[in-house]
Parts: structure tokens; C-alpha cells; sequence
């Protein structure tokens, strides 16, 4: 793959104790451009609900405010960040108009599980279909570990192609990892500002 090549890193940190106006726990979303020579390019942030199913409005607002027509791919960390805040990566795709990928990085026996016991009736129902329209998870060898893999918009082969393009050392795709580290440090700031009042 060229150098120059792009794609956008999507990834989470939630720190903790922030609520929005409304008394609902938020967590932090960060989007990274990266060149596949790791060359960060931009970063944008957003927030979603803690448990809620605001998650995939909040990745197609980063797409929105990123505006970078230049992307090639958009690689999500996470399939159900911010507790079971379900993303639906066919909406991701249409708004995105490029292929998704999302790559995560431990084994499971998936999480439909973890929704029956921390949701019921409207809720559980939701994100246990919203959960099970996902593409199906697949496992793939990125230098010497193992990471799991969901796609829409592309063949097999150019997904994997582009997972390892974007991962030269270790497991983590560059533009996740760097959009992971942005997340956290913006948590942080966030939580410090909220502590000192705003000011």
C-alpha cells in the first residue's frame, strides 16, 4: 500500500465520572487520520452516552467533522463502545461512503451474553439486534498476534490487506491506536476541567 494512503482511526476512553447537562455519563470518542507511513494527519472529538445507543450518531458526526474526502478507509476499535453502545457499521458505511472496518483485540464468545444480563425488555431487545446485524467476526494474524475482524464495503482481502498495511508492529492498526491515545488524553482534559468548574 502507498504511504500516503489514508485512513481514520476511530477509538474510546472513558475516564469515568462526566455527566452532560442531562445527568448522563459520557464517553469520549477520537477520530485520527493516519497515513500508512503513520504520519498523523488530523484529529477530531465527539462524546456518547454511557449505555445509551447514541454511538453510531456520534462516529457519523466525527465522519462529518473530520471532512476529509482524502480517507480511504475508516477502522473502528470497538463494535460496542461506552457499555453496549451498540455501532451499526452499515449506517457508519453510508454516511462514510468508503469501506469499515472494525478490529478488535481479545477473543469472546460474543456479547449477547453481557446484554441479557445488563439490560431488559425495550432495551435488551434493541441492542441484542442491533448486535446480531453486525458482519460476522472473524480472526486474523497481524505480525505476531491475533486480532478480530468485522468489514462492510470491501472483500476479505482488502480488509486484511488493509489491517495489516495500517499495523507495523504489534496488533493495533496505527490510526486506532493513535485515535485511542487521543481519546484518553481528551477524557483526561475533559475530567480536569469538569473537577476545576469549568474554568
Amino acid at each position: 500500500m502507498k504511504s500516503g494512503v489514508r485512513a481514520l482511526g476511530i477509538a474510546e476512553s472513558y475516564g469515568g465520572d462526566r455527566d452532560d447537562r442531562d445527568g448522563r455519563r459520557r464517553s469520549t470518542l477520537a477520530a485520527a487520520v493516519v497515513r500508512a507511513d503513520r504520519v498523523v494527519d488530523g484529529l477530531a472529538y465527539e462524546a456518547c452516552t454511557v449505555g445509551g445507543t447514541d454511538a453510531t450518531a456520534a462516529v457519523r458526526s466525527l465522519l462529518e467533522s473530520v471532512g476529509r474526502p482524502d480517507v480511504r478507509y475508516v477502522l473502528l476499535g470497538a463494535v460496542a463502545p461506552a457499555w453496549y453502545n451498540i455501532l451499526d457499521l452499515a449506517r457508519i458505511h453510508e454516511a462514510a461512503d468508503r469501506p469499515v472496518i472494525a478490529v478488535t483485540f481479545e477473543e469472546s464468545g460474543g456479547l449477547e451474553a453481557g446484554i441479557r444480563d445488563a439490560f431488559s425488555g425495550t432495551e435488551r431487545d434493541e441492542r441484542l439486534e442491533a448486535y446480531r446485524s453486525l458482519p460476522e467476526r472473524r480472526s486474523l494474524s497481524v505480525n505476531d498476534d491475533t486480532v478480530y475482524v468485522r468489514h462492510v464495503g470491501c472483500e476479505t482481502s482488502e480488509a486484511d490487506e488493509v489491517v495489516r498495511a495500517f499495523t507495523p508492529a504489534g496488533g493495533r492498526p496505527e490510526p486506532i491506536r493513535v485515535a485511542r491515545l487521543a481519546a484518553r488524553a481528551g477524557d483526561a482534559y475533559a475530567t480536569a476541567v469538569d473537577e476545576q468548574g469549568g474554568e
